[in-house]
């Protein structure tokens, strides 16, 4: 839950934020405000969850304030804290809906159960406004889309195996119970050139119109369809058990040449479709994408309306060499920096690509395939394949240098760890980057009153995140290392002779006392001591 602190008086301002331990009770101090015109100023940039403020502030009181966050969004949770045990402030605090009215001087202690008190209130609120049946609902509002987009990604062979599975249970999409497939990809023929009702600026018009005839036409029982790439529709033909494969295909046929005369008679003009072989296993489904599309790239020697098989039967055996579920595993374990998946899945592509090559020509092949994908990750992730191989560089263009299939595996897992340093450097860099210049707000702002989030703001960055990389990067939490350097800072400037007022002024402390204090907590003796050694 996200705090934010509202008090006029500095030192009490300074005392809520830093010496309670928020964030071991899960609390994030968001922000710190001195006025509730402040609070207006920064409200809608920082989104507080709660909102701790002095009821008596100049100008704008804590319960104008109180009255003007309810009605910009009536889910904070404010708690006030009054120095007077005033009936008429704590009567008007219970018709504003005032979590907490706590009276000064509250202890730590009760300050912070408040404040839990009222992040448990907002968790049952939002629990009760966001409960499951309402969620249930929302979702059967975006299942067809969600399975829209499931399909499509399925089709191009985004997802490996095992996503398959458990994202077809996600939009409930019966995947256990299908024994075969059939793809079906369908586009508009290009305009005649004595066609006057259409122009090349209703492209986009004519592709939806497909969309919505396919869908209207075809989608029912066992046939589901989804916008493809360039404006195409995909469509899914399934059939349970194991049918006649080509009874499955003249079933498949008919329903694609009526679905054409439909086009043809609505829209007057033409479209053609490409149709897959069939195949019994979810993940050849991209497989049979490509069959479809390969077909339909065939009317440009057949012409146009009209529906092409893929006549696998009579093509010329080869083998395909894409394998993309185990290439996004790859490149998941390349981009999340986890050495063991990128291990494993070479030795997948090395397997499926290297394991059934009989022939000199089939190893060459895949040979190639390895040298251009190794190059792709490179350059995809903004590397130099000079710089990435280094001294490799002649060998990753030529694999066929090589004498055995062993030592080209042993070539390619050392590229694959030069990639992986590379990209960790890369990514460590940036890190380094951003808290070098936090450091230097740092050193530049002692004299300020410095905070996370404020620094977090000044980058265009996450708080949370920049908290955990700056811990990552020094070693210590971001509010221990400011106030180690105000206190380096302040003993320095005291040993040199500066007086304590100036000294606390120099670190952004403008109150003598708590200065004092912290600087005694820190050091283990007071300004004035440090002074005298």
């Amino acid at each position: 839950m996200n705090l934010m602190i509202v008090e006029d008086e500095p030192r009490l301002r300074n005392n809520l934020a830093l010496d309670i331990p928020w964030e071991e009770h899960g609390i994030q101090v968001i922000g710190l405000a001195a006025s509730g015109e402040e609070v207006v100023a920064l409200f809608d940039r920082k989104k507080p969850d709660i909102i701790l403020a002095d009821i008596q502030m100049p100008g704008m009181n804590g319960l104008e304030l109180a009255e003007w966050v309810n009605a910009r969004d009536p889910l904070v949770k404010m708690i006030l804290l009054s120095g007077h045990d005033s009936f008429d402030y704590a009567r008007k605090a219970v018709e504003l809906g005032i979590s907490k009215y706590l009276l000064k001087p509250a202890g730590d202690t009760e300050i912070v159960n408040a404040v839990l008190q009222a992040a448990g209130d907002l968790k049952k609120h939002l629990d009760q406004l966001h409960n499951v049946s309402l969620f249930q609902e929302k979702w059967k509002q975006h299942l067809p889309n969600l399975r829209e987009m499931f399909l499509l990604n399925w089709l191009h062979g985004k997802y490996s195996p095992w996503e398959i599975q458990w994202r077809s249970r996600d939009v409930q999409f019966p995947i256990d119970s299908i024994g075969h497939y059939c793809v079906a990809l369908l586009d508009m023929d290009p305009l005649a050139a004595d066609e006057s009702r259409f122009t090349e600026r209703d492209t986009s018009l004519l592709h939806s119109s497909l969309f919505y005839i396919t869908q209207e036409t075809l989608q029912q029982g066992s046939v589901w369809v989804a916008p493809d790439r360039d404006g195409a529709t995909a469509v899914l033909f399934a059939t349970e058990g194991s049918p006649d494969t080509e009874g499955f295909l003249h079933q498949v046929n008919a329903s694609i040449g009526k679905l054409l005369g439909i086009v043809r008679e609505c829209l007057k003009i033409t479209a053609s479709a490409g149709i897959s072989g069939v195949a019994a296993k979810p993940r050849e489904l991209n497989q049979l994408y490509e069959q479809a599309r390969e077909a339909l790239q065939r009317r440009i020697v057949y012409g146009n309306n009209i529906a092409v098989t893929y006549q696998d039967r009579f093509e010329t055996e080869t083998r395909h060499h894409s394998y993309p579920d185990i290439e996004r595993e790859l490149e998941v374990g390349l981009d999340t920096g986890n050495a063991e998946k990128c291990g494993s899945s070479l030795q997948k592509l090395w397997t499926f690509m290297l394991g059934e090559a009989r022939t000199v020509d089939e190893v060459n092949e895949a040979l190639f395939y390895f040298s251009s994908l190794f190059i792709r990750l490179i350059q995809q992730r903004g590397g130099s394949v000079k710089e990435v191989a280094g001294p490799y560089l002649l060998y990753l263009q030529n694999l066929q240098s090589f004498s055995t299939k062993e030592q080209v595996y042993e070539f390619l897992t050392n590229i694959l760890e030069r990639l992986q340093h590379y990209l960790a450097e890369k990514r460590g860099a940036a890190g380094h980057k951003m808290v070098d210049a936090v450091l230097q707000m740092i050193e530049e702002g002692l004299h300020e009153e410095l905070s996370l989030h404020a620094v977090a703001d000044r980058l265009f960055i996450n708080s949370s995140y920049l908290s955990r990389l700056f811990k990552q990067e020094t070693g210590k939490a971001f509010s221990s290392y400011v106030l180690e350097r105000k206190m380096e800072r302040a003993k320095s400037a005291l040993q040199e002779g500066a007086k304590v007022y100036d000294a606390a002024s120099g670190v952004g402390f403008r109150d003598v006392s708590y200065f004092t204090k912290v600087f005694r907590k820190f050091w283990g003796i007071t300004p004035r001591e440090m002074a005298r050694n």
